[in-house]
């Protein structure tokens, strides 16, 4: 699609409504107000894949190299069928298509960032006083491409820190939480660009993936190189048709086919509740037990109904001894016993382990690892499968996304300008003039508002983007890095 398109009905035309004389327009994207409990700072992340794309691919792509009477024409019936005909001119866009690229200047901080409630990701204004119109008519694109990769990598981190904690407690290997949160939000996310930058913000706090496309994306957009630094990966893996399809009389022949005959080494994920979740702990796999601890790797059970705390950690309403009040971690102990953790907790025979991914919320990860801990159990026993019951269900006000204009320049004088609602609590209050970010003397970052151009040149947004062309580029690896005390495994892979 022709990314002149991508706009907000609203967007078309404030270049005829912005003061007579009007040449400058300066803007940024800031998150406002959290609406994430605990979580007081937001990942950011996106931003050189929304300038690789749409600024420089696509605008080239579908605008630029297209015949200049195509695209105004499709434009003009566009508008003229939305807005009427007449309701606007259409010379700005052909000035736009006679430049031949995007007269922007964009200054972000550092992808990876932990960012504070009401500190600038980063500003964008026009380059030449002309295209003065283009800063605020990129809000919606910008603001459409930036929100969710920002949440939801902010989200991963979160899981990632109650991972980190809960493996230290539990005395777990630090390097399995790189697996132990696994992305499987693909199918229910809203779209395939949404499961694409969602999966990638994941995977900058994990490795544990079952959204290839997500580690295309970071290939295409974050100079990752899946041969030679660990991207994002998993295992082989069921579905119930295959166990549907093994029929419910022998079940037990479908798994034992799957660890002797398909997958007779390595790890392999098995999905254990097509049928009575609980005959498979107590009857199948202990049956299996001699041929699981001989097999040269981990058959991971995959509960997948039910409430995720009972079934892992055990329903206390249940009978005292049955399956149910166990639970799945310590039915399989009872089968498969393990070793203890210098922290004194319980962590299976590393041949058989569990996998819950449905309806995981930050909320049931940390009473899941709480409920085991209470019993006795490392958190290394669980890997969760973090889906769209997480990631989708958010909205760009869960961190207050805004992109807002605060300065621009009439007949050559400066304005600072802002907004400040009566009605509001305070959140949509903006900043004023040009920007500056610096970190405080506790290494926090703050904001310098109505700042010069002097002082907004200097601090810690950095320019990233100059008239068409990416001039800071960005890798994976740096951008995981700065996403603190999350541990990821850069081993390059041999």
């Amino acid at each position: 699609m022709n990314p002149i398109h991508l706009s907000d009905g609203y967007k078309v035309d404030p270049r005829s409504q912005y003061p007579v004389g009007t040449t400058l327009v300066y803007a940024n994207l800031t998150p406002r107000k959290s609406r994430m409990p605990g979580v007081d700072t937001v990942v950011f992340f996106g931003l050189q894949y929304a300038i690789k794309k749409y600024l420089i691919e696509d605008f080239d792509r579908y605008f630029f190299a297209q015949p200049k009477e195509t695209v105004l024409a499709k434009y003009k019936r566009r508008i003229e069928t939305y807005l009427g005909p007449g309701a606007i001119t259409f010379e700005h866009i052909a000035a736009l298509h006679d430049l031949g690229y995007m007269p922007l200047d964009i200054r972000a901080l550092p992808e990876g960032t932990r960012v504070p409630m009401r500190v600038p990701m980063f500003t964008i204004h026009n380059t030449l006083p002309e295209f003065f119109w283009l800063t605020n008519f990129l809000e919606t694109l910008l603001s459409a491409a930036l929100w969710l990769p920002c949440t939801s990598a902010t989200t991963a981190a979160e899981y990632r820190k109650l991972l980190d904690h809960y493996a230290k407690y539990t005395g777990s290997d630090p390097a399995f939480v790189d697996w132990q949160g696994h992305d499987f939000s693909f199918r229910g996310m809203g779209g395939l660009e949404a499961a694409m930058l969602s999966g990638a913000g994941h995977l900058l706090s994990f490795t544990g993936t079952d959204s290839i496309p997500a580690i295309d994306l970071l290939e295409e957009y974050y100079g990752a190189d899946a041969e030679h630094e660990l991207v994002g990966g998993s295992v082989p893996a069921t579905e119930h048709s295959v166990m549907c399809m093994g029929t419910q009389n022998d079940e037990i022949g479908t798994f034992r086919r799957l660890i002797e005959e398909v997958y007779p080494r390595g790890p392999v994920s098995i999905v254990s509740d097509t049928w009575d979740f609980w005959q498979v702990l107590t009857d199948f796999i202990p049956r299996l037990k001699d041929t699981i601890l001989h097999r040269p790797g981990k058959v991971v059970i995959r509960p997948d109904s039910g409430d995720p705390v009972h079934i892992i950690c055990g329903d206390p309403s249940a009978p005292a001894g049955s399956p149910e009040h166990l639970g799945a971690v310590a039915c399989l102990w009872e089968t498969f016993g393990g070793s203890i953790t210098a922290k004194g907790y319980k962590l299976l025979d590393p041949h058989i382990g569990v996998i819950y991914g449905d309806s995981i919320t930050l909320e049931r990860c940390q009473a899941i690892c709480a409920g085991l801990a209470e019993k006795g159990f490392a958190s290394g026993n669980i890997v969760f499968g973090i889906g769209s019951y997480t990631y989708q269900y958010v909205t760009r006000d869960t961190f207050g996304f805004a992109m807002k204009a605060t300065y621009g320049e009439v007949n050559g004088e400066g304005r600072a300008i802002f907004k400040d609602p009566k009605t509001d609590d305070g959140a949509k209050r903006s900043a004023r003039g040009l920007l500056r970010v610096d970190r405080d003397a506790s290494g926090q970052l703050v904001l310098q508002d109505a700042c010069t151009w002097e002082e907004a040149d200097g601090g810690l947004l950095e320019p990233v983007f100059r008239d068409g062309v990416l001039v800071k580029e960005q890798k994976l690896a740096e951008i995981r890095s700065r996403v603190a005390g999350f541990g990821i495994n850069n081993e390059v892979l041999e």
